[in-house]
Order: structure tokens, then C-alpha cells, then sequence
């Protein structure tokens, strides 16, 4: 009771509040911090580390997307080379200097198995090993899953070295320990279509390391021509938002290189991911065939050891996308107000006219009169208050403007997606088509599709590959709206496809400024946006109104290879009839001259079963030919979409070769 009652006494009562007193002074007194880092590092599952497996998976997807960017960027043909290093658990320990040691109390740990419970388990397997053993199929997959399986414990670690080397632009060597050791800075901010847009990938990589092992990162760079490579060795204070650096110095370069190479080590789970980061690979290789990446596991178990080679089959790149002016329509009130504090022009009518795209000097003189008497076209821009900026808003929500083209967009192109296909999948037909500029909310966006039938390593059924902006999406993918168009929204057999037990590969890439993505994952696109929605639809029924046209020609080809066939199997028996029924015939006056010329020759023997088998088999195959044309010219000939080509002058500077290529094709003219 005393023990009770002593927490309620008026001392007791009159110490708490003088604590809380204490302790609200303090807080008053305490200073506001930027968490980014700590943040992240809280919320890591933001940046797509949920898990070991999937942190091994976004890491190495996210120094791989960094890569292909930073070659890119200087339009060079991107070489890159990943590897993935397992990492035992005594071998970690003795990279931290910690010794290992023998458990001592075998029941305090997670993963004790008591004699009992042993037994139990392994008696379930026997059984169900039992049970299986009419499926052989299923055997051999059973044991591997059951070999060596026992109670894995919370403390089982699995630790990988993951490396990734590119042949890109490079970093200054000052430039190195903020690139990396500072959440939310980056090189990819401003308004144009790039492959991220956080400046979270390699930090949240660094994050994941220096939280689930501790150890640092390592990055080599060198710019091109640079006569040396700059080596640091960092991680970061998650609570500073700082890089804490190791070693930072500059090494000789004596290959010339030029790019980067990183190195991370983070606790992860190759098992379960394995499918994961080799089809993302795969994907990848579709969507960027001038890329050549060179893939590596390597493992303590030397059997276990996977080196995959994705080769580069063309050189042609897209275009760099270019950085673009935001759109009236798609600003809201911060953006302004931030677009009017880094502004170098004078006046609103400037103002208006050089950071927004599609407002020229009449259309901003319009706009302002508009605005009412508060404002004009000399007015200093650094003055507008926070009501006139209210004002501009709620105007460029109204007022009409053209849509942004998509200049600035760099699409893959329908003969890299075509070859991408082609290269990887080794499909019996292929269709690609890409859709005009469109706009969502102001930002402008491109959609690219392909569908192919038949392949290496499909399916029956729909095999749905997903990009955007050039990256592939494997997560989430059936709330994705290229996934429900395709299920829903397509008649698959109108276009003499069979979406049960044809192999149909549906490849859409969207490329946009902003890819509105659901979700913090960044993993699939809404079904809910009709603008991009309708689009796919279209792109994806033009692939298939080619592919029914193959399919038609296909099924007739077929036909007519069928009807030979049945009229060529009775030439024997027809010439054998023949020659009987003619030698039993006599030259008469009731036949012909051409008759009775023809029946003396078979009674001599000068035409015999084998001269009518010839003749026979000729007039098939002169049959098949005449109405296969007559077919053709029934049909018409249609005129085919051109696309003008552009011959350099040999004269001057002359090159081994001239590369020529459109949409769909692309050859060399050796010199």
C-alpha cells in the first residue's frame, strides 16, 4: 500500500512538477536540427530497402542507373561491369578486427534446435519427401530446398562486396565526399527527364552499409584526361548529415581511364533476390542494347559462381535529354516563388517570358493586363508580394496555353527497343510502335511499345516488361497501368492472338519529365491517369495491328503450303492412273492427232510414270505461284511510312564507315 501511495504524496507531486518545469525550459531552449540523413536512415524502406534481399537488389540497381547516366551524360557508349561478392561471416569479422568465438551457452541463442524438436522437424521432411516421391520432377527440387535446412537464427548474416564500374564522365576530385556523404544532394535536380531524382541511391547504399555493417565506401573516379584517380574512402555521420572521411588522395592513372568505380559492402540475401537482380539485367539489356554490361557473382562455393555477359549490339544512343523551362500549367505557388528568388531577369514581362516554356512576349503582355492594375510589364520582378504571386498562380491555373512539345524527351527509340527485344529474347515476330509527345499536367511524355510472340525463356501467356525513363520496373506490377491495360483492356484474339498459350512478350517504356509514380517505392505507374492510360492502350493495339498482319500472311503462307502438299501427294497415284488408262487406249480416228501422238509415246515407252510425275509437280508449283500473285495483286500494294535519310559528303575528314539509321533500321556504308 505505502509503495502505492508514495507516488500521489504532495513531495512527490511537487518534484514532478519542478522536473517538468525544468524540462519544459529546456525544450524552448533547444535548436531546431536538419535530420535528412537520419531520416532516411529511419525511413530507409522510402528509398526500396525493406530488407537484406532488397537492399542488395536496389543498391546494386542504383549504382548501375548512376552508371549508365554518367556515360550517357558525355555520349559514350556505356561499358559496365557489376559485381557481386559474398562475403562469410568470419571473413567480415576479421575486416573489423573482431575475433571469432566459440558459443558457450547453445540454448541462449535464436537458432538452438533441442534433440526433440530435431526429430520432429526431420520426420516431417521424410514425410513430405514421401509424399512427393511420385513426382520426379519435383524430387530433386525438394531436396535441394530441404538439404542442409535447419533453424536459421535472427544473428545469420549474410554479407556481400558490391562493385560497379563504369567508363563515364567521372567526378571532380573535390566534389567526391558531398556527392556522397550528404543525403539530398545531387546533380540530377531541374526540370528534365533523368533515371532519378533524390540524390538517395549510392547515399542510401552507404546508409544500408554503415548500418548493417559499419564499414566504409570506397570510390576511384577520374575524369577524362585527368593524369590521375582520385581515391576516397568514406561513410557518413547519419545524424550530421556529413562525410566522415577515411583516406581521400590521388593515385596515377595509367591506363587513361575515365569514369568510376565503387565499391560498398552491405549485409544482404542473394537467394531470395537471385531472380530478382539477373531479370532486371536482362530488362535492362533490352532497354539500352548500345550498353554492354558484364555481370558477376561471386561466391566462397566455386560451383555457385554465375558470370553473364550482356553484349552491345548496336552504337546507336539516344539523344542526351535536355534540360527544359517548366510549363505555367504544371508550377504551384512554391515553385514560383522560388523561380522568382533565382531569377536574373529584371521585369514580369522578362520574367514571363524566359522561365516558362510556350509564353511569348504578346501572350506574357496579355497575361499581365489580366493580372489586374497591381501589376505591369516593367514591374521588378524580385518585388512581387506574396498575394501577387497568388495571383500569377491562380491565373496560369485558368488561362490557356500551348502544350509543351517533347523536345527535351530522349525516348529509347523504336530500333533499339526492336533490337533490344530481338537480342535478348529471340522472338518469332516483333512489333514496335512510339506515340507522339502527349501531356499530363503539364509535362510532356512519350510511349514506347513492343510486343513479340514466340522467344527463348517466355511463358505462355503475357510476359509484361514495364520502363520508366529507361528504367525497368519489376515490383508492384499488378496495379501498374501497363499490366491492367494489357489484361483488361485488349482483345488478344481479334488480332489472331491466343493470350493463354501464346508466348506474348508486351514491352512499354514511358519516358516523361515527371513520371508520376505511385507509391514512395517508385515502382509502378497508376491505373487512374487517363491521359498516359489511353495512350498505352493506343500504342499497344498499333504493335498489334502489325502482328495481325504477319499472322494473316503467316496463316496463308501456311494454307497454300498445305494445299501443295495435299495435291503434290497425289501426283504418284494421278501419273500412275494416267499412263494405265492411256496404254490401254488405241490411235484412232476419235482422238486427236496431239491424242493419238501422246498414246504412241506411252505405249513405247518414250513417256513414262515418272515423265507425268515431273510434269504433275511443275504445273502444282506453277498453280501455287500464279495465285499467290493473283493474291498479292488483289491486295494491293500498300505505301509504307518513309523516313528520309541524310548522306554525309565524302569529301574532307573521311572515317572508316557512315552510320545511317531511322526508327526501325540502322547499317553502315563502309568506305
Amino acid at each position: 500500500m505505502d509503495s502505492e501511495g508514495s507516488g500521489n504524496s504532495p513531495i512527490e507531486r511537487n518534484k514532478r512538477k519542478k522536473s517538468n518545469v525544468k524540462s519544459a525550459k529546456k525544450g524552448k531552449g533547444s535548436v531546431l536540427k536538419q535530420i535528412p540523413a537520419e531520416f532516411f536512415a529511419e525511413n530507409k524502406n522510402i528509398a526500396g530497402f525493406d530488407n537484406p534481399g532488397k537492399s542488395l537488389y536496389t543498391t546494386m540497381r542504383e549504382l548501375v542507373e548512376n552508371a549508365l547516366d554518367s556515360a550517357e551524360s558525355i555520349s559514350v557508349l556505356p561499358d559496365i561491369e557489376i559485381t557481386i561478392e559474398e562475403i562469410s561471416k568470419s571473413r567480415y569479422n576479421s575486416m573489423i578486427g573482431l575475433v571469432d568465438r566459440e558459443r558457450v551457452d547453445e540454448e541462449l541463442y535464436d537458432d538452438f534446435e533441442s534433440a526433440k524438436a530435431r526429430e520432429k522437424r526431420l520426420a516431417k521432411e521424410a514425410r513430405a519427401l514421401e509424399i512427393e516421391a511420385k513426382k520426379p520432377l519435383l524430387v530433386k527440387k525438394m531436396k535441394d530446398n530441404l538439404h542442409g535446412r535447419g533453424p536459421k537464427g535472427r544473428g545469420d548474416a549474410s554479407f556481400y562486396r558490391v562493385v560497379c564500374k563504369d567508363n563515364g564522365r567521372g567526378m571532380a576530385h573535390d566534389d567526391i565526399p558531398n556527392m556522397f556523404g550528404v543525403v539530398l544532394s545531387g546533380t540530377k535536380y531541374g526540370l528534365k527527364q533523368t533515371r532519378g531524382k533524390f540524390g538517395l541511391g549510392a547515399k542510401m547504399a552507404l546508409i544500408w552499409s554503415k548500418m548493417s555493417t559499419g564499414l566504409p565506401i570506397e570510390i576511384s573516379s577520374s575524369l577524362r584526361g585527368q593524369s590521375y584517380v582520385s581515391f576516397c574512402r568514406l561513410d557518413i555521420d547519419i545524424h550530421r548529415n556529413i562525410p566522415h572521411i577515411h583516406k581521400h588522395e590521388k593515385r596515377e592513372n595509367k591506363d587513361q581511364w575515365h569514369g568510376a568505380e565503387i565499391q560498398v559492402i552491405i549485409e544482404g540475401n542473394w537467394t531470395t533476390y537471385r531472380s530478382k537482380i539477373l531479370h532486371y539485367m536482362r530488362q535492362l539489356a533490352v532497354i539500352t542494347p548500345y550498353s554492354q554490361f558484364i555481370f558477376r557473382f561471386v561466391s566462397e562455393v566455386q560451383e555457385k559462381n554465375i558470370t553473364v555477359r550482356f553484349a552491345r549490339r548496336t552504337d546507336v544512343m539516344p539523344p542526351v535529354p535536355a534540360e527544359t523551362k517548366h510549363h505555367p500549367s504544371a508550377v504551384d505557388i512554391l515553385l514560383i516563388k522560388h523561380l522568382v528568388e533565382e531569377s536574373s531577369k529584371q521585369n514580369l514581362l522578362q520574367f514571363l517570358q524566359h522561365e516558362f516554356v510556350n509564353i511569348g512576349k504578346t501572350h506574357a503582355e496579355r497575361l499581365i493586363g489580366e493580372m489586374g492594375p497591381d501589376f505591369s510589364a516593367k514591374m521588378p520582378v524580385k518585388g512581387l508580394t506574396s498575394q501577387q504571386i497568388v495571383r500569377i498562380h491562380q491565373l496560369f491555373r485558368q488561362a490557356k496555353f500551348d502544350d509543351p512539345s517533347g523536345d527535351c524527351l530522349s525516348p529509347a527509340g523504336e530500333y533499339n527497343l526492336r533490337l533490344g527485344i530481338i537480342k535478348e529474347l529471340h522472338p518469332d515476330m516483333v512489333a514496335t510502335y512510339a506515340s507522339s509527345p502527349q501531356v499530363f499536367e503539364g509535362h510532356p511524355f512519350i510511349v514506347e511499345a513492343g510486343i513479340s510472340l514466340g522467344g527463348k525463356d517466355v511463358k505462355q501467356g503475357l510476359n509484361i516488361f514495364r520502363f520508366a525513363n529507361r528504367i525497368p520496373l519489376l515490383f508492384e506490377q499488378g496495379a501498374d497501368v501497363v499490366t491492367r491495360t494489357a489484361l483488361k483492356r485488349i482483345n488478344w484474339s481479334s488480332y489472331k492472338i491466343n493470350q493463354m498459350q501464346d508466348k506474348i512478350g508486351v514491352f512499354v517504356s514511358i519516358v516523361s519529365t515527371k513520371i508520376p509514380f505511385k507509391g514512395t517505392g517508385k515502382e509502378y505507374i497508376g491505373d487512374d491517369i487517363s491521359e498516359i492510360s489511353s495512350v498505352v492502350k493506343s500504342a499497344i493495339k498499333q504493335c498489334c495491328l502489325q502482328l495481325k498482319s504477319k499472322i494473316v500472311k503467316k496463316l496463308e503462307a501456311r494454307e497454300r503450303q498445305e494445299r501443295k502438299r495435299n495435291l503434290t501427294r497425289y501426283v504418284p497415284d494421278a501419273s500412275r492412273a494416267l499412263v494405265e488408262v492411256l496404254r490401254e487406249l488405241k490411235p484412232g480416228k476419235r482422238q486427236r492427232l496431239e491424242d493419238d501422238e501422246l498414246i504412241r509415246k506411252v505405249i513405247s515407252r518414250d513417256i513414262t510414270e515418272a515423265t507425268f510425275r515431273e510434269k504433275l509437280t511443275q504445273h502444282v508449283e506453277q498453280v501455287d505461284y500464279e495465285m499467290a500473285l493473283e493474291y498479292a495483286t488483289q491486295r494491293g500494294v500498300r505505301e509504307e511510312p518513309r523516313e528520309p535519310i541524310y548522306i554525309s559528303a565524302l569529301e574532307g575528314a573521311r572515317s572508316s564507315s557512315i552510320l545511317l539509321h531511322g526508327p526501325v533500321f540502322a547499317f553502315r556504308l563502309i568506305q
